[in-house]
């Protein structure tokens, strides 16, 4: 069985609105686990209680209640200790000093860690060509592209030497080239540094492109632990668009909507269009008997797909009833 690498037990934390004294119940008793070795999506809406999660992972809050391991390290009794083994790049490059140039930062953040220049020397130049910075290492951070001050971000994180990171929108703002870049960079140091990541996102393609199972919290709960190929499938309805030579008769469209309460129909000028969800594979037959009693000629048929986006809406508004506790 993989080993978890970051253990979060029945955190809670609320606040106390300043106006009011109303009190926010941010997180509520919030678990999971991170395992070794693997790209986990920590998902959820603004609101949700997903910042707060984080804050409390980086040991930048305290829990009321709960508690944190990373590398079986408490969280709070050693925070210390414990942060040696995870790094975090936030949303926005914070992580970065922007009057200071590529090369000068890594080597300060290193120097954080308790590390000489001349002992990182060597590490800081296999991480230039890495992530393609080399020819930029002495140029100000201030003056670089956000994907290039990006790809820096995660490079200090590396530096650092953590088995865990975690990137907070890592692709956000940068163009769809760049972004590409970032998540095969992500995926090769997964494969070959042994890293552990964990990632917030609002893009869904990244997530479905590089996570293996997402964790989704709404109002302060973790409501969804999953494979992602498993939440796919869960979610995943067979949505058909048909186009016809010609029109339904009444009594066929009467047939259909009996059967496909959700069809629309959209008769055109020599041609129609059906749009139909089947729940299950073999309505497909029901859908050709009906249409078969006109004899009307089937011009295309196509197959809608699904993406994590679509998903992670659905598990957000409860639109399906998910059993977490046989899934987590």
């Amino acid at each position: 069985m993989t080993q978890p690498i970051v253990e979060v037990k029945n955190l809670k934390k609320s606040y106390k609105k300043r106006k009011t004294k109303e009190i926010i119940t941010a997180v509520d008793q919030i678990s999971f686990t991170v395992n070794k070795g693997e790209i986990l999506g920590l998902l959820g809406p603004n609101g949700a209680g997903k910042t707060t999660t984080i804050k409390m992972i980086c040991g930048l809050v305290r829990p009321d209640s709960g508690n944190i391991t990373i590398n079986g390290i408490d969280n709070q009794d050693k925070r210390l200790q414990a942060q040696e083994h995870i790094s975090a790049v936030l949303e926005g490059n914070r992580n970065l000093y922007w009057r200071l140039t590529v090369r000068e930062n890594l080597e300060y953040f290193a120097g954080n860690r308790g590390k000489s220049r001349k002992e990182v020397a060597g590490q800081i130049d296999e991480l230039l060509k890495q992530f393609r910075l080399k020819d930029k290492e002495n140029e100000m951070v201030n003056r670089l592209s956000r994907g290039m001050q990006q790809k820096l971000a995660i490079a200090v994180a590396m530096l650092a030497g953590s088995e865990v990171i975690l990137l907070d929108e890592p692709t956000l703002g940068l163009d769809i080239e760049t972004g590409y870049e970032v998540r095969e960079l992500l995926r090769e140091i997964v494969r070959t540094e042994d890293k552990t990541i964990i990632i917030t996102s609002h893009d869904m393609d990244v997530i479905q492109d590089l996570c293996e199972r997402t964790v989704i919290i709404n109002s302060g709960k973790v409501v969804t632990n999953d494979r992602v190929e498993n939440l796919m499938k869960l979610f995943e309805v067979r949505s058909y668009t048909v186009k016809l030579d010609g029109h339904l008769s009444e009594e066929q469209h009467e047939l259909l909507l009996e059967k496909f309460p959700q069809l629309t129909y959209t008769p055109e000028t020599y041609q129609s269009v059906l749009e139909v969800d089947l729940t299950q594979s073999q309505e497909i037959y029901d859908l050709f008997d009906i249409l078969k009693l006109e004899q009307i000629p089937v011009d295309t048929i196509d197959r809608k797909t699904i993406n994590f986006e679509q998903v992670f809406m659905k598990i957000v508004k409860g639109e399906k009833e998910y059993a977490l506790s046989e899934r987590v």
